[in-house]
């Protein structure tokens, strides 16, 4: 089951090299088959010519996309997203906030289980952030808590962009609408909604040590309620419309 990690990015020539390097070692050496995409969102800095560098020199696996716009970080993701070509793909932040070590949890608990989808929680027994910013953990807590009460789940880290897909669960998820953070939500509410299996794993996570986040936490209230109002509609009102297929074994007609 080749694994793809598309990682989006924007102004981190700083958090990228350290990011990649460990994400390949670790990878390699659970022998994992993989490759790493990494989305440059129209970078201002020198992302593109460190992604230049480490594919030529360090990072064999390695392969970089530039999107030229429209651009934010759904739009990144959605880019990865369309150009993976792996059985299965997760979502990674450039700034090492994931651990690698847990995308080998979820890698094996998808092969292990058979599930269309690994979702992670920082919230969980064995889950833990690190430096985590105060008021943002009491906005995420209370988003969780809206998002659950309002779909009917028990999933208690919606936001959290670290995931695994199957192939066929992105495909069967799309079109997608989301084009900056809101994606995030729309991902698993979608393949929750349309009837994908998934398992929860516990993940940690880090503040980034160099740039900013992108995250501006102001301008995504109405995005992250649009998401949501969406897929609440399409849960009661869609008819199964958009349900996963089950595989079905036609009849077979026998001769006499």
């Amino acid at each position: 089951m080749k694994l793809s990690v598309v990682i989006p990015a924007y102004n981190e020539e700083e958090s990228l090299p350290p990011t990649l390097r460990i994400l390949y070692q670790t990878l390699s050496r659970h022998g994992i088959d993989h490759e790493i995409c990494v989305t440059n969102d129209n970078s201002k800095d020198g992302t593109l010519r460190v992604l230049e560098h480490l594919a030529a020199t360090e990072i064999p696996t390695l392969v970089y996309y530039t999107n030229p716009g429209p651009n934010g970080f759904g739009y990144a993701v959605r880019y990865g997203l369309e150009r993976f070509s792996g059985d299965c793909v997760a979502v990674f932040m450039a700034d090492l906030s994931d651990d690698p070590e847990d995308l080998v949890k979820f890698y094996r608990k998808m092969q292990e289980s058979g599930t269309d989808a690994v979702f992670g929680s920082r919230w969980d027994n064995g889950g833990k952030v690190i430096d985590y910013p105060e008021l943002k953990k009491i906005i995420n807590r209370i988003a969780n808590f809206i998002v659950r009460m309002t779909m009917g789940i028990k999933y208690n880290d919606t936001t959290n962009a670290f995931k695994l897909y199957r192939r066929e669960t992105i495909e069967g998820i799309k079109p997608f609408l989301s084009p900056h953070f809101n994606l995030t939500v729309e991902l698993p509410l979608k393949a929750i909604v349309r009837g994908y299996t998934y398992e929860v794993v516990p993940n940690s996570w880090t503040n980034r040590k160099y740039g900013e986040s992108k995250l501006k936490i102001k301008e995504m209230g109405s995005r992250y309620f649009f998401i949501l109002m969406y897929c609440l509609i399409e849960k009661h009102f869609s008819q199964g419309d958009f349900r996963k297929k089950s595989a079905t074994v036609p009849p077979q007609t026998v001769s006499r």
